[in-house]
């Protein structure tokens, strides 16, 4: 397993690059962003698809590309693995042609052909031409194919922007599962929020061409600055733990950040990990608990900062008052932010200030599943 480690700097047109960051060696790194902020330009370079003016790439000792000493790998020397856009598949070749082409040209064997048949669900497609599958299935035999080119990193750019709902949503669990059986990294590029939140492990915001922040996707997502250009979908990403179950009322109560976090009954077994996503517009606050309403989620929290971020709104960030015990937190460590967005009335209304105890009740919240 090998960390990735880039510093690219480039002009193209009226657009420049100037980044540097690092890919862990194991699990999902995705490169958030909008449109034109030069995601789609990292993979390129990376893949030695495109060379940069200034800058390096390096996968664990060996360097791949250094503008500094002039050395470019070729592509074919890398040893990458990249899922466009849309799967570019062999038409005259069935499932299984399409795969077997792959693993003859690897020049090893990392992964054995029947373990990625089965992590992404395609043995009952073996035998089927392409122009027979789905979007979904199109795309889950280009992942296989790439794996079983034996990469040393696996790229994949914005692998489900081109498929409708039915298909992403089915695709989604096979992607979720992949980094636990791989020991190569995964770089994986998105414009979206709830796609990266369920899949990353380590998130890589950028913006114009320059990273605005790197690190684990609670904390990444949940900063104020985050929030401020996210606006009206500012929200906050985090992991949580099912405690049990109450058949009678059709719910689940999750343990999470900020204590216990009731949600619609959920299929899955207590202690299995999940990932949910808190809007900060459906996050109010309150000065004392309000135990007359329907509202069950409600948190005594300390409010960290809060921020002008539009005429007459403010963003909230608040934490835990106390160590939360499922992230094995410290008195010094209140875990991940929680975001409101509200009125700037109300924040000077209710005096709401940095270090004030408050409740906040949180009204949905969405399982990223």
């Amino acid at each position: 397993m090998s960390e990735v480690h880039a510093r690219l700097r480039t002009v193209r047109g009226r657009f420049s690059l100037d980044v540097s960051f690092v890919c862990p060696a194991r699990g999902l790194s995705a490169i958030f962003g909008p449109s034109g902020s030069g995601k789609t330009t990292i993979l390129r370079c990376i893949a030695g698809l495109e060379r940069i003016d200034d800058g390096y790439v390096r996968c664990g000792d060996e360097v791949w590309q250094d503008a500094d000493s002039n050395r470019f790998l070729p592509a074919h020397r890398r040893g990458v693995g990249y899922v466009f856009q849309e799967a570019d598949l062999f038409s005259h070749l069935s499932v299984r042609g399409n795969l077997e082409y792959a693993a003859k040209r690897a020049p090893e064997r990392r992964v054995a052909s029947g373990d990625v048949v089965e992590w992404l669900g395609l043995s009952r497609l073996m035998e089927r031409g392409t122009e027979r599958l789905s979007g979904g299935e199109r795309q889950r035999v280009a992942v296989a194919r790439a794996l079983l080119s034996s990469p040393r990193l696996l790229l994949m750019d914005e692998p489900l922007s081109s498929l409708d709902e039915v298909n992403r949503a089915e695709i989604l669990p096979y992607f979720q599962s992949l980094p636990s059986h791989l020991e190569v990294p995964i770089l994986y590029v998105s414009h979206s929020l709830a796609e990266v939140g369920r899949l990353a492990d380590h998130l890589i915001w950028l913006v114009d061409g320059r990273v605005r922040a790197a690190g684990p996707p609670a904390s990444v997502i949940g900063q104020l600055d985050f929030a401020e250009w996210r606006r009206e979908d500012a929200s906050v990403v985090v992991d949580a733990r099912v405690e049990e179950h109450d058949d009678e009322g059709h719910l689940t109560r999750l343990d999470g950040p900020w204590g216990a976090l009731w949600v619609r009954r959920q299929q899955r077994s207590p202690g299995e990990r999940v990932r949910v996503l808190i809007r900060a517009s459906d996050v109010s606050i309150s000065l004392a608990p309000e135990p007359e309403t329907t509202i069950m989620n409600q948190f005594r929290v300390r409010i960290v900062e809060t921020r002008d971020v539009a005429p007459g709104e403010v963003m909230v960030s608040m934490a835990r008052c106390e160590p939360a015990p499922f992230d094995g937190g410290t008195a010094a460590d209140a875990g991940p932010a929680l975001l409101a967005r509200i009125t700037w009335r109300s924040r000077e209304r209710l005096r709401l200030e940095s270090g004030r105890e408050v409740f906040a009740r949180v009204k949905s919240v969405a399982l990223l599943e």
